[in-house]
């Protein structure tokens, strides 16, 4: 599984990862704390088995990492449905490239790996996201990957006593093919 050209790999991730996966995660936690809905706080507490069991292989969750020149440039979690009700939705989660790897187009293969996934399980007719709504770059990657706004969620990240901030809930619709949102 995953893409590989010579210098740069997606694949999944898995335990054997949980090292860099955590300082990649914890450094987007810190660097952006407002397109996140934990706080660094939270996760730096987790112990390493935590983060071992978050990327442990099940049927549920896929945690994609992009490798560049060997090291852990981004990730992206795609979450199934697993209530019978909710089976065919996905969620697409903690999407991140780090700041001196942006612009290669890392993102948009996380993000078009984690489709594909979804579309491989037969099962995923639509895919949610939510993106902070100031977050331009995101918000366009995800409209140019077929994505559509469907609301937005007023105050939904607290990042202190004063500042919240709007998330902007998109869906990418599989099957059948994504009509268009009134």
């Amino acid at each position: 599984m995953g893409k590989k050209d010579a210098a740069m790999e997606i694949r999944l991730l898995g335990p054997e990862d949980a090292g860099r996966y955590k300082e990649i995660r914890l450094k987007a936690l810190q660097t952006s704390p407002e397109a996140y809905s934990a706080s660094y706080e939270e996760e730096l507490a987790m112990s390493l088995e935590e983060w071992n069991r978050r990327l442990a292989a099940n049927e549920h969750t896929f945690t994609f990492g992009a490798i560049l020149k060997s090291r852990l440039a981004g990730i992206a979690t795609l979450v199934l449905g697993q209530k019978k009700k909710l089976a065919h939705r996905a969620q697409i989660v903690a999407v991140y490239v780090a700041p001196e790897t942006r612009g290669k187009g890392l993102a948009k293969q996380l993000m078009t790996e984690a489709i594909k996934k979804a579309k491989e399980t037969e099962r995923v007719e639509q895919i949610h996201l939510t993106v902070t709504a100031s977050n331009e770059p995101a918000r366009s990657l995800y409209a140019g990957l077929g994505f559509q706004t469907y609301g937005f969620d007023k105050q939904a990240i607290k990042l202190d006593s004063a500042r919240y901030l709007d998330e902007e809930l998109m869906v990418l619709y599989l099957d059948p093919p994504n009509p268009p949102i009134a």
